[in-house]
């Protein structure tokens, strides 16, 4: 066999593997389209609801929750916007099946059996932080911007000129830039609580450890610190609730590190790969290996 039919040879599966990957996408794009249709039709009912955290506020203070469009066209952009975020979440699932099949057919059983908890736990883990942003953190920003508000009232008299008034400045939002804020606050805090997952991960395919991880954790605090002051606003309390809340996954993806590396080991031992006095360094691996 010639050089160049080995190359046709090896060039075929590659085709027939682009070819399924564009079937692939296809299915997922037409999964999102399809969803994001849906919730177009429903977008008044879902962004009714997330203004919820809002309307409790407002209601709190004795005012009206009202949001006005500042111009002709922001009320089709809100649309677009809830249903971009409605289609993804109600296609995420159909996605996900989607690339798992993409990917399970070059996956031994063993790694099928590793990766699959993760694949489950990653959108678990989106939703828990983007309920945790809007039942919890959204209703204190609100509270706190809602705050500075100024409520006018009667000041002196002033001869030939009635009584004057105090300035009032209240709040009249626009629907966009609260839908903005709200959708801020969702998707960063779903992925700030992807951190376990994606730790875990790193430290089944050896790229992290524990004994790492711990080390860095004055550096992690920090980190976390700035990404408080980045996706909060400029509110103590939000900023303290999120990095307990961050720092907390920081702690719970070292247990779950240590706990991977713990079976790892047992199992390496069971191989006869590592004696009974032998562990793993701080990459995983058996110590000595390169």
């Amino acid at each position: 066999m010639s050089k160049a039919d080995e190359i046709e040879d090896t060039s075929a599966p590659l085709i027939e593997h682009l070819a399924e990957l564009r079937t692939r996408l296809m299915w997922c794009v037409g999964y999102f389209l399809v969803g994001m249709v849906i919730c177009f039709t429903v977008a008044t009912p879902i962004f009714n609801f997330l203004t919820d955290p809002l309307c409790q506020q407002l209601a709190a203070r004795g005012q009206n929750c009202d949001l006005i469009f500042i111009s002709p066209q922001e009320g089709f952009f809100v649309a677009i916007k809830v249903s971009l975020l409605g289609g993804f979440f109600l296609s995420f699932p159909f996605i996900a099946s989607q690339l798992w099949r993409f990917v399970a057919p070059g996956l031994y059983r063993s790694e099928k059996g590793a990766f699959l908890p993760f694949l489950v736990a990653s959108p678990f883990m989106f939703i828990l932080g983007a309920s945790f942003a809007f039942y919890v953190v959204t209703p204190l920003a609100y509270d706190f911007f809602l705050g500075f508000q100024q409520f006018g009232q009667s000041g002196e008299a002033v001869p030939d000129e009635g009584v004057r008034q105090g300035l009032s400045v209240v709040f009249q939002g626009s629907a966009q830039e609260y839908l903005n804020l709200t959708i801020k606050f969702i998707v960063a805090f779903g992925m700030c609580f992807q951190l376990p997952v994606l730790l875990t991960l790193m430290g089944k395919a050896g790229l992290v450890s524990s004994r790492g991880l711990a080390d860095v954790r004055k550096y992690a605090v920090v980190a976390i610190l700035l990404l408080a002051a980045i996706v909060t606003p400029p509110d103590v309390i939000t900023q303290v609730i999120l990095f307990v809340v961050v720092y907390g996954l920081y702690e719970i993806s070292i247990f779950l590190v240590r706990r991977v590396e713990k079976k790892r080991t047992e199992q390496l031992r069971a191989e006869g790969i590592l004696d009974e006095d032998e562990d793993l360094d701080d990459l995983g691996n058996p110590k000595g290996d390169a």
